[in-house]
């Protein structure tokens, strides 16, 4: 006989994402999320748990919560203040109050728990993953996908060990315009793309130069830190700043430039490349910003193309009118995709052929919820991934590409030296220099294991 848990499993399976009549925002006109947790019951739907919520993972617990066919379960924050104003906001979009889970690792015991969200900082999102799949979840895990290659490589493992779902967030695949724009470039609308240029502006202020303090009394440091070797507690650390700070983030091309990688890697129809370069640095501010506020990254493939990727996080004047965006050059024209869910064709005299536009408002600069109406038809796509077992938008091992490129960017900025890899899985050709930093440190006894 069946398990109550097993049963409501089994039912999640079989139901129909259901709600095929979902408006772009999640919801049926006329219909509060309270009105749909009448309609479904809390067993009927995907049960998650969402870990890091002082920005974005704010946004996602919220927009989850008024997902017809999900229910937030619990919340995990090592900021006490960020976990308190997410449970509020969550109890009054849904039916039921998540629990407090200020160790994600404790939620993960929950054999309610389908799903684990994941939107802490980028140094736990592998090994929290890996995590969640080992206690027989599935994950909603935001880019990048990993600190380093090797992590996202043990994702890989991990999926495949124990086949569960593991979306990457990159949403911009799953918007419908864009996927449209992509379509048009694989079916020959501007010839064959031989190259594609990405991009991200902004203006960020300094960072300045942090002093060591005792660390909050609203704040559990030992576990934010986590795997990461353990650094003093600073002042200008948290909460975003330690994107620049290498020993826990990524910068700004993992940040934000694995969206548009994704999305030219995706146009030219290419996974692991030649060669990649990359030139930038911190040139804007002097403090403790560690990461390039100016970079370049070009990457090279075997099908004869290639890619670059430019970021500005100092200085926000737009390219192509867009603060954000890619434009992909093939041998009858160019095709843009802007900021929100649109994207033009030109041709080869630079004549507007085709407008599609976005009926949505998009804020690429907001670094908490840019696009929430839009990213609701990736949390469907996962949803079904869950229930109906059906193509993710985003695997694992496409964000794991995509990631990658963007890590092989830093990793010659890193070096200052040019990157030969395999075309078959990005590994670094005999440079070992580069190879010390495919593998992250971690403090002793962090280390994520398959």
């Amino acid at each position: 006989m069946l398990s109550e848990q097993e049963s409501r499993r089994n039912f999640i399976k079989k139901t129909v994402a259901g709600t095929a009549a979902l408006s772009l925002g999640g919801l049926l006109p006329g219909f509060s999320p309270r009105s749909y947790a009448r309609i479904l019951g809390a067993n009927d739907r995907v049960q998650v748990g969402v870990m890091g919520v002082n920005s974005r993972g704010f946004a996602l617990a919220s927009n989850f919560a008024v997902q017809p066919n999900f229910s937030v379960l619990s919340i995990s924050d090592v900021d006490s203040r960020a976990a308190d104003k997410c449970i509020d906001a969550v109890t009054k979009l849904q039916s039921t109050k998540p629990s407090a889970q200020p160790d994600f690792r404790k939620s993960l015991e929950n054999k309610d728990m389908d799903a684990l969200i994941i939107a802490a900082p980028d140094h736990w999102h592998a090994p929290a993953a890996i995590l969640a799949s080992q206690a027989g979840k599935h994950v909603y895990l935001e880019k990048p996908c990993s600190h380093s290659p090797n992590e996202g490589e043990l994702l890989l493992a991990v999926a495949k060990k124990y086949k569960n779902v593991i979306q990457m967030g990159n949403q911009r695949r799953s918007w419908p315009n864009v996927a449209a724009g992509i379509a048009e470039v694989k079916g020959g609308s501007i010839g064959r793309p031989y190259f594609a240029k990405g991009w991200y502006t902004n203006n960020r202020a300094s960072i300045g130069i942090g002093k060591e303090t005792a660390v909050p009394s609203w704040l559990d440091y030992e576990l934010w830190q986590g795997p990461a070797p353990r650094r003093p507690f600073k002042d200008n650390l948290i909460h975003y700043n330690w994107h620049w700070f290498w020993n826990w983030g990524t910068g700004e091309a993992l940040n934000n430039g694995t969206h548009m990688v994704d999305l030219m890697r995706w146009g030219l129809d290419v996974e692991y490349p030649t060669r990649v370069t990359s030139a930038g640095g911190r040139y804007r501010y002097q403090d403790d910003w560690e990461t390039p506020d100016t970079q370049v990254i070009t990457m090279e493939f075997a099908n004869n193309t290639a890619m670059t990727w430019e970021g500005r996080s100092c200085n926000g004047r737009t390219i192509e009118g867009q603060s954000v965006g890619v434009i992909f050059y093939g041998e009858k024209g160019s095709l843009l995709i802007e900021a929100g869910n649109s994207y033009k064709i030109f041709d080869l005299e630079n004549k507007l052929i085709k407008d599609v536009k976005n009926d949505l408002v998009i804020d690429p600069r907001n670094k908490m919820n840019p696009s929430q109406a839009l990213d609701a038809f990736h949390f469907q796509n996962f949803y079904d991934g869950i229930a109906k077992g059906a193509t993710l938008k985003s695997d694992i091992v496409g964000g794991h590409q995509s990631t990658l490129l963007c890590q092989l960017g830093n990793i010659a900025q890193r070096t200052g030296t040019t990157l030969i890899t395999d075309p078959t899985n990005g590994h670094i050709k005999n440079n070992a220099a580069a190879m010390k930093l495919w593998k992250r440190e971690y403090q002793k006894g962090w280390a994520p294991t398959v």
